[in-house]
């Protein structure tokens, strides 16, 4: 497209059935930022606990205290134990991320980034934390926000995740996570890092109350932040799983609208690089999909490290996607599968 769209033409896009249309519109735009690339890394996840002041009422992941079944909250010798038997001497990234603990702030936070950055050889990445984690950091701490990331940086952050966006929409977000930090915070501590050199990602949750318009206007705000700083790497849609909480009377988004919804972040994020198919949470076959339709980037191995979408009913009960996996559905779609680090620098192609 040569020209940027706006609010009604992506509404327009959404009401358009012509399927062949927009996969044509999201490849054009995602091979102009990266040819017929296909990118993943070799990464893994810690999730220090799942016991969370939150009640977000899309989570299947969050317990009330270290006592609930299915509750878990590592100390930091946990956490080197963890790194230690999950790093396999190939990973080039470790993604922390989890829940809000009623008892646990700043200092406990990073200590654990400094107990990864020291299991980890000098070339391994670490991203952690999400906005709702650093503005919780922030208030059990009283420091702002800029203090925080610094402190996060010297410990070894170099990158931010993108979850908690949820959907920025007030109304929405009252009714799905009303207690959780709101869209303009998410949107003020993505900012605060970009300032510092920090790169970001972002999300969208989508297929549970929301309407279109809203996924639009979540979609707009993202562009206008990236107009400003240009810090953000990737988008990554992800799709709600109504599997053991307290949506899941809502069921699961038809593949058309995920595939719409696919097609026009890729269209609407004209200036965001990277669209990332997350396969934990889509599954290998629809990740598959999701390529032809704009996504550039699969996301990692992870080695079963995660949590958060299984207990929410992913067809990933157990994520592990090795290299040739990743290569396969590459290629089976059309695509060149190629290695990267955690800033898209290429490391090999498969």
């Amino acid at each position: 497209m040569s020209k940027r769209i706006g609010f009604d033409e992506a509404m327009a896009l959404y009401e358009s059935n012509d399927l062949n249309l927009l996969s044509k519109l999201a490849l054009d735009i995602r091979r102009s930022f990266n040819g017929d690339k296909v990118y993943y890394n070799r990464n893994f996840h810690v999730e220090p606990s799942n016991v969370c002041i939150h009640r977000c009422t899309f989570c299947s992941y969050r317990r009330d205290n270290d006592s609930q079944p299915g509750a878990w909250s590592m100390d930091i010798e946990q956490v080197r134990e963890y790194c230690r038997e999950k790093y396999k001497n190939s990973e080039t990234e470790v993604h922390i991320v989890g829940s809000v603990h009623p008892g646990r702030g700043l200092q406990y936070y990073l200590d654990v980034v400094e107990a990864v950055r020291g299991e980890m050889p000098a070339g391994v990445a670490i991203k952690a934390y999400t906005a709702v984690e650093i503005d919780d950091m922030t208030r059990s701490s009283g420091l702002p926000v800029r203090d925080v990331l610094i402190a996060l940086k010297e410990k070894g952050v170099e990158l931010l995740p993108g979850g908690g966006a949820e959907i920025f929409n007030p109304e929405v977000r009252n009714k799905i996570c009303a207690d959780k930090t709101d869209g303009a915070r998410w949107l003020e501590i993505h900012k605060e890092a970009h300032k510092l050199g920090m790169r970001t990602n972002a999300t969208m949750l989508f297929g549970h109350i929301e309407e279109r318009r809203h996924r639009i206007e979540h979609l707009m705000a993202l562009r206008e932040l990236q107009d400003e700083t240009g810090g953000f790497d990737a988008f990554i849609p992800l799709l709600f799983k109504p599997a053991n909480n307290p949506l899941s009377y809502l069921g699961e988004l038809n593949i058309i609208e995920v595939l719409k919804t696919f097609a026009i972040s890729r269209i609407v994020l004209d200036n965001i690089p990277h669209i990332k198919s997350y396969w934990p949470m889509l599954g290998k076959e629809m990740c598959q999909l999701a390529l032809l339709y704009g996504a550039d980037d699969m996301d990692g191995t992870i080695n079963d490290s995660t949590k958060i979408y299984s207990m929410a009913g992913s067809k990933e009960q157990n994520p592990v996607m090795t290299t040739d996996d990743i290569a396969r559905i590459a290629s089976e779609a059309g695509f060149t599968a190629v290695e990267r680090d955690s800033f898209y620098n290429e490391l090999q192609k498969k």
